[in-house]
């Protein structure tokens, strides 16, 4: 793909750590949100989905990154 700018941020209450929203730029991003908004409709926290398993190397993998940056522990950043 040779493209390297994007992110991806994801919204979670502080309390309970339920996903609230996400930001995606960068390409593919209509495909990428779509993990998001299910997370988003079945009341998911962003553990939950850091915990899920993202096929590497994907480009889905930076939707587990933001995940694990909700909670300051990314692992490629």
């Amino acid at each position: 793909m040779a493209a390297i700018d994007g992110f991806v941020k994801i919204l979670a209450d502080a309390k309970t750590d339920r996903v609230l929203g996400c930001h995606i730029v960068g390409p593919e991003a209509g495909t990428l949100i779509a993990e998001v908004v299910l997370a988003i409709e079945f009341g998911a926290s962003a553990e939950d989905i850091a915990r899920t398993c993202h096929a590497h190397p994907t480009l889905n993998e930076v939707v587990k990154e933001a995940a694990l940056a909700v909670d300051g522990r990314p692992i490629h950043i």
